[in-house]
């Protein structure tokens, strides 16, 4: 059991090491013997758990996915409107980004071209699942316009998520991802959201942000 509980760890200190490393300088600028460097661990046992970069990339999403999913589901089960649901998600999905390479490291993976292998879905396949669904339950409850159109709706909130770590990446510290991400909603907000309901979920908005805004 030892043996195994050691194995583990020194699995999750190579990921996190790749991690690290991919989100930093990017995955084609990085190579193998830069992970096993940065891991402080051996070739052997970096080969141990992974054959090739591939493999590593793969694990890094497969652990993007299951937090997505996990996030999502959390958020479902505590009996929130389907509209605060997903604003919850994606602050919790900012604030763990800011936290965790490994996340950081799935988005620049998933916008640089990597694709994870089946049946493991695209990220942003699995997002605008996730968000749409959200949006339909929103429409039901009144707290979306019944006339917009779902599927541009998800898919501009998507890209609009997606595109403000992205851009923020290189343009200022990934602590600042809370802020973007109520900026964002204040936007989405005004234009999704009827009258009589804005001033709730405007200031719900600022409320997460200060909630999970990294101390």
């Amino acid at each position: 059991m030892a043996r195994q509980v050691r194995a583990e760890q020194t699995r999750a200190t190579i990921i996190t090491a790749a991690a690290e490393l991919f989100d930093r300088q990017g995955y084609e600028s990085t190579s193998l013997s830069d992970i096993v460097e940065h891991a402080q661990v051996t070739k052997g046992a970096l080969y141990f758990h992974f054959a090739a970069k591939e493999d590593l990339a793969h694990a890094i999403l497969e652990i993007q996915s299951a937090t997505s999913r996990r996030l999502a589901r959390d958020t479902e089960l505590r009996g929130h409107t389907s509209l605060e649901a997903l604003m919850r998600l994606t602050f919790c999905i900012a604030r763990m980004s800011a936290e965790d390479p490994v996340l950081r490291a799935g988005l620049r993976l998933t916008t640089g071209g990597t694709r994870p292998r089946p049946p493991l879905s695209h990220p942003f396949t699995e997002w605008l699942d996730i968000v749409t669904a959200r949006l339909l339950g929103a429409v039901k409850e009144s707290d979306v316009h019944p006339d917009v159109d779902i599927d541009v709706v998800a898919h501009s909130l998507v890209c609009f998520f997606v595109g403000t770590r992205v851009v923020g990446r290189s343009r200022e510290p990934v602590a600042r991802q809370p802020r973007r991400t109520a900026e964002m909603w204040q936007i989405l907000i005004r234009g999704l959201v009827p009258v009589t309901r804005r001033a709730r979920y405007l200031s719900l908005a600022a409320r997460l942000e200060r909630e999970i805004a990294p101390v």
